[in-house]
């Protein structure tokens, strides 16, 4: 009679782990849910750098391509100013 108690002490921590580490996950899934929210609607620093240099490369892209039209266009009217492009210029 004496031992009952002393083994069911002994047991219960082996029978309440379980417990508490769903009690812990139900505790914290609100803290990691919001925060895996923040990181989907957010963008990071390297996102953004990634973003912006598609940007540019595309910028670049068309202005290689209007000058290219500009030099075509210019030697086949033979007009004297083909050293000077005011066209679109990337960046500005």
């Amino acid at each position: 009679m004496k031992y009952r108690p002393l083994i069911a002490a002994a047991l219960l921590p082996l029978l309440m782990g379980g417990c508490v580490r769903t009690a812990a996950s139900i505790v914290t899934f609100p803290v990691k849910a919001a925060s895996k929210t923040v990181d989907w609607t957010t963008t990071s620093q390297s996102e953004s750098d990634r973003n912006y240099g598609r940007k540019m490369r595309k910028q670049e892209a068309r202005e290689g391509a209007e000058r290219k039209r500009w030099a075509q266009e210019c030697r086949k009217q033979q007009r004297p100013d083909c050293n000077r492009y005011d066209g679109y210029q990337a960046g500005r």
